[in-house]
């Protein structure tokens, strides 16, 4: 583990890592910060440029994004009283109401500071748990990712649509999606329609545009209007709107409290950052010795839904990189640009590239204090960049899908098919399906049917032959305990969701 530590700390430690990662950061700054832009667009937007970057580069490009995009949500929620993520609807109710007060620079240094601490917590638990959890995991065989597999997709079908049954049957969409193409245990041509463009099958990335990207341009096309107003604070100099870190750090306790739940929380599929900081800030409210401030400019409040929703981050990571499940859909991304990059997640990553695991680790570490200097530097601009008119990105974004498109083939039909998805993800959208089970099926649908196929020669007509296996029943009881849990927190978040909107109104 040494060697590996100081070898991946090498593989790190080059020039284009670093100004790859500088550079997600800032994207992911810019398409958090402002409504109606998303992390996971931008993730898909800029995820064809990766293909010429080797795999450390790219993994922190893209992981600058995913980090810096889950803090910059909180910045229009602050200053605009509209979350530019979901999970930052729990900042905005401390957050706008300091800002409102006066103390906008000091709301937005605590959300920054304490996004950080939770990045950085999150990422350390990471480097020091997945090893572990990889080795555990080495003596699973087929049966075992088979239940690791539907698990990931039911969980994840039901969290990402208000109906478990629409969820469900966007995953199943995905599954179907994902056979498309030859076969790769038989050889044989599968829905592919004599169309020799089919027999690859579906382009991960292009569909990845087609249902993010274009579907999500579409959408707030329709919603645009210049009529909008958002009442923004001024951010004049103030004496008193200032944040010492022995202020900030007299929350400790609710800093680490709030950085557990985030990586708990995170480190299960399907559950997610906006959990994560609902339920850290009605803990850290609960907890606190002054419950009387939250709802009306609680520094706490705002460092415990922020510290949270970022030790999310790193802790997703764990079961993508060593079970090969992603923790949520952005997470889905990175594992496609994993196997772009030809590394398969899976307790087998650490052995034949861990090199590379190591690196994206300690890199993991770096970007989120690279996080804290571009957002402690950049802070004078985030007012600006909430007021960006959206009729101007627009067609900036569309230019960008069209081009990541065809650079991938270099082919129009590849921008055809993204279109397709694109207008099916939109009517999709609006019959309140989510794509983000189908972007899962797609993904897993694989991985699923092989080790479904291996277990049902493996069993040879026994029914039972899955219960025969510790490892199986054991991960079974696991989580029926944690779609347990998960139903409990998923009823709680709801109730906290309610008071939100009831504070908000």
């Amino acid at each position: 583990m040494d060697n590996l530590f100081i070898e991946g700390f090498i593989a790190f430690f080059t020039v284009s890592s670093f100004v790859y990662l500088n550079l997600g950061l800032l994207l992911g700054l810019v398409f958090g910060s402002i409504p109606g832009l998303t992390v996971m667009l931008c993730l898909v937007l800029f995820m064809p440029f990766t293909y010429t970057m080797d795999a450390i580069a790219s993994f922190m490009f893209l992981l600058g994004i995913y980090c810096s995009g889950s803090y910059g949500g909180s910045i229009s929620a602050i200053l605009i009283k509209t979350p530019g993520t979901p999970h930052a609807a729990a900042t905005m109710l401390d957050g706008y109401p300091l800002a409102r007060s006066g103390k906008p620079k000091k709301a937005l240094l605590t959300a920054l500071y304490a996004s950080g601490f939770g990045g950085i917590f999150s990422a350390l638990v990471l480097l020091f748990a997945a090893p572990l959890v990889a080795k555990i995991a080495l003596n699973f065989g087929p049966p075992e990712y088979f239940i690791l597999c539907v698990f990931g997709l039911l969980i994840i079908s039901g969290v990402s649509s208000g109906n478990l049954l629409k969820g469900i049957i966007a995953g199943c969409l995905g599954l179907l999606l994902s056979t498309v193409g030859m076969d790769s245990i038989s050889g044989v041509f599968r829905f592919t329609f004599d169309d020799f463009n089919l027999y690859g099958g579906l382009n991960l990335v292009i569909v990845l545009i087609g249902l993010f990207a274009i579907s999500e341009t579409i959408s707030n096309a329709s919603k645009y209007s210049k009529t909008v107003k958002y009442a923004s604070i001024k951010t004049d100099d103030n004496k008193d709107d200032v944040l010492p870190l022995k202020e900030f750090f007299s929350s400790y306790l609710t800093l680490l409290r709030s950085s557990v739940i985030g990586t708990v929380i995170g480190c299960i599929p399907g559950t997610g950052a906006s959990m994560a900081s609902f339920l850290s800030y009605d803990t850290a409210r609960r907890n606190s010795k002054n419950k009387a401030a939250f709802g009306k400019g609680s520094e706490e409040g705002i460092a415990a839904a922020e510290s949270a929703n970022n030790a999310v981050t790193g802790a997703t990571l764990i079961p993508l990189l060593t079970l090969g499940i992603p923790g949520d859909a952005a997470v889905a991304i990175l594992l496609g640009t994993l196997m772009i990059n030809g590394l398969t997640p899976g307790p087998n990553l650490f052995q034949e590239h861990g090199v590379e695991v190591y690196a994206v680790m300690i890199g993991l570490i770096v970007i989120n204090i690279f996080m804290l200097i571009q957002g402690r530097l950049l802070m004078p601009f985030f007012a600006k960049i909430t007021k960006v008119d959206f009729s101007l990105l627009t067609p900036l974004i569309v230019i960008f899908c069209f081009a990541g498109t065809f650079s991938i083939n270099n082919t129009m039909y590849d921008i055809f098919v993204a279109i397709i998805f694109g207008v099916v993800a939109y009517v999709l959208i609006k019959l309140d399906f989510s794509p983000i089970p189908i972007l899962l099926g797609l993904v897993l649908g694989n991985l699923t049917e092989m080790n479904l196929r291996r277990t049902v020669t493996m069993a040879q007509g026994d029914w039972f032959f899955v219960l025969s296996r510790p490892a199986s029943l054991a991960l079974i009881a696991i989580f029926v305990l944690l779609l347990a849990w998960f139903a409990y927190s998923r009823l709680r978040q709801r109730s906290l969701a309610s008071k939100t909107e009831e504070q908000i109104a």
